[in-house]
C-alpha cells in the first residue's frame, strides 16, 4: 500500500464527519437565525433599546396627561410577545431542536406551559401609567382558548390591570380589538413589535421596501404615540432579499 492510499485512508472518517456536519447542518435551516436570537435574547444593545423605548414613552406620557382634553377616558394599548413579555426561550428551544419555530405549531404549548420573562422597562412604565389611573390594554394574537393561561402568566409577573376584559386575545384583528377599545376609550399611546400592533395599513404581503415608505409616510407617530419595541426573532421581513456590495 503506498502513502498516498494510506493517508486517504486515514481521511476517509474526517471526510464523512465532515460532509454530515455540513449535511446536518443544510438540513437544519432555522438554526440561520441563531444570530438574530442571540442578539435579541443576549445582547446588551436590546436591553438598552428595551429601556430607552420605555423611557421615552414615561416622558411622553407625563406631556399627554398635561395636554390631553379629550372627553373620553384615556388608554394605552400594547402587544405582548416581545413587547411587554420575553418568549425568547420557546424560540431557543425550538431551534436548538431544528424545528422551525416560525410555523407556531409549539406555541400554544408555550402559552400553557411557559414561563416568559418581562421585556426590561414595560413593568415600571405600566406601573407608572396605572399609577394615574389610566386604562391599559394589551392586545394580542395569543389563543382564546388558553387565555385563562395567559392571564396567569401575566398575573404572575405582576402586571397592572390584568384582567379578562383588560387582556384582548385572538377572536379578530388587531384592528377591529383597536376600534372596540376606540369606542370607549382615547388611546393616547400604542406599543408592539411589528407595524400592525399600530395600523392595519401594515398588514399586507408587499416588500419591505414598500413597508418602509409607509413607515416614512407614518413618521410623525414615532416617539409621539407609536412606540416600537426591538424584536430581531421573528417578522414579515424574515424571507426578504438581503442586498450585497456590488463594486
Amino acid at each position: 500500500m503506498t502513502k498516498k492510499i494510506a493517508a486517504l485512508l486515514l481521511s476517509l472518517p474526517l471526510i464523512s464527519t465532515v460532509s454530515l456536519a455540513a449535511g446536518n447542518d443544510d438540513a437544519c435551516k432555522v438554526k440561520e437565525n441563531a444570530i438574530a436570537l442571540s442578539y435579541q435574547q443576549q445582547s446588551a444593545e436590546v436591553t438598552a433599546l428595551q429601556l430607552q423605548t420605555y423611557a421615552f414613552a414615561t416622558e411622553r406620557f407625563k406631556q399627554i396627561m398635561q395636554a390631553d382634553k379629550s372627553a373620553k377616558k384615556m388608554a394605552v394599548v400594547l402587544d405582548l410577545d416581545e413587547t411587554v413579555i420575553d418568549n425568547s426561550p420557546l424560540l431557543v428551544r425550538d431551534m436548538n431542536n431544528c424545528h422551525d419555530y416560525t410555523s407556531w405549531d409549539t406555541w400554544s404549548d408555550w402559552e400553557q406551559k411557559g414561563h416568559p420573562t418581562l421585556i426590561p422597562g414595560a413593568k415600571a412604565f405600566l406601573d407608572y401609567v396605572n399609577s394615574q389611573n389610566v386604562n391599559i390594554f394589551y392586545v394580542s394574537d395569543r389563543l382564546q382558548t388558553n387565555k385563562a393561561e395567559t392571564l396567569n402568566s401575566l398575573k404572575a409577573l405582576n402586571l397592572p390591570q390584568v384582567s379578562s376584559d383588560n387582556v384582548l386575545l385572538y377572536t379578530d384583528t388587531k384592528e377591529k380589538r383597536r376600534a372596540s377599545i376606540r369606542e370607549n376609550y382615547h388611546i393616547v399611546m400604542l406599543f408592539g413589535d411589528t407595524l400592525a400592533d399600530f395600523d392595519a395599513i401594515f398588514k399586507n404581503k408587499k416588500s419591505t421596501k414598500y413597508q418602509r415608505h409607509l413607515v416614512q409616510q407614518q413618521a410623525e407617530h414615532l416617539g409621539k404615540d407609536w412606540f416600537v419595541l426591538p424584536n430581531a426573532s421573528y417578522g414579515s421581513w424574515m424571507k426578504a432579499p438581503l442586498t450585497a456590495w456590488d463594486e
